[in-house]
């Protein structure tokens, strides 16, 4: 516990170094990364978690730059997760935001980590709700999640943050795209970026046209704000509307979604807490070896093992 101890103290002092140790902990699952979460728990819940989510290419990182420059001007700390795809070759983080944002990396009040999805199939990596702890309990106001692009497998960053912020721009076919990834769902602002372009008024129009067949969660009504990130038009009033979604949480939706957020969370720490104990008693007793050969004589598919397992492990609990 002691090497835990020591990131945490640091930590909860603000110390980058301390955070920058803590997530790299939790990214490669090392045996010191629960002890870490489970110290740092306590001191979570104060920051404000926003998801940012849209197509390559419509400039998510553009504009979460202005947004980062913008709450720092009004004093706020920032925490950046950036989810990249994971790079085959490294298994890293395949284009690391760090790198997009430098100018950014020499600021105290500012925290960005790239983090690869290392095949996620929701698309955000596994350590990600614990990188948001860190920098939760490190005392940053605001974290910015970016995910890798909005797709069906994108709808994950809700289980993530209160607050969702879809990116579109216009020629990226938006109304298909919103349509497909069921984004109306999960969308608590709407941004048309890039709205210096001749379609962007069009984009708005089918947007909002979309939300009036989609299902709406609550009383909010989904704003949508044209930025321009290169020129930073639109940012200033982005970041009202997100004010006015932490109001509208604050009236009582934020207990039920962060109830949902935690109940989601323990329902994956679970699973993977189960599949390891089944997978390291099967391995243990050699059975798993046995279950493979299995599988490649076909004298057994994959789910029928799945549940002879299961039952070999539940049937030895139940004779101690």
């Amino acid at each position: 516990m002691a090497v835990a101890s020591q990131i945490v103290t640091s930590l909860l002092q603000g110390n980058q170094r301390a955070v920058a140790k803590a997530i790299t902990h939790v990214e490669d699952g090392t045996s010191e990364a629960e002890k870490i979460t489970a110290l740092l728990y306590p001191h979570t819940g104060k920051a404000q978690v926003i998801g940012i989510t849209g197509s390559g290419g419509v400039g998510k990182s553009t504009l979460i730059e202005k947004l980062v420059r913008e709450l720092r001007r009004g004093g706020k700390t920032v925490g950046v997760i950036a989810v990249d795809p994971t790079s085959p070759f490294s298994g890293g983080a395949f284009l690391g935001d760090r790198i997009r944002m430098q100018d950014l990396s020499t600021d105290e009040g500012v925290f960005i980590r790239s983090m690869a999805t290392r095949n996620n199939p929701g698309g955000l990596a596994r350590a990600t709700m614990d990188t948001v702890r860190i920098l939760d309990a490190s005392g940053k106001d605001i974290i910015l999640i970016e995910t890798v692009g909005a797709g069906q497998s994108e709808v994950d960053i809700i289980k993530i943050a209160p607050t969702v912020v879809v990116v579109l721009a216009p020629g990226f076919g938006d109304a298909i795209q919103t349509i497909k990834a069921g984004i109306m769902e999960i969308g608590d602002i709407f941004v048309i970026n890039k709205a210096d372009r001749e379609s962007a008024d069009k984009a708005v129009i089918n947007i909002r046209a979309m939300l009036q067949l989609g299902t709406q969660r609550g009383k909010w009504i989904p704003p949508i704000v044209k930025t321009t990130a290169t020129t930073g038009a639109g940012v200033s009033e982005l970041l009202e509307k997100i004010g006015e979604h932490r109001e509208y949480l604050s009236k009582g939706e934020a207990s039920q979604r962060q109830r949902r957020i935690v109940r989601e969370e323990l329902e994956e720490a679970i699973k993977r807490k189960t599949a390891e104990h089944i997978l390291t008693a099967l391995q243990k007793e050699g059975e798993l070896d046995n279950l493979i050969s299995k599988l490649l004589s076909k004298e057994i598919d994959p789910m029928s093992a799945a549940e002879e397992a299961l039952n070999r492990i539940l049937t030895r609990s139940k004779r101690r």
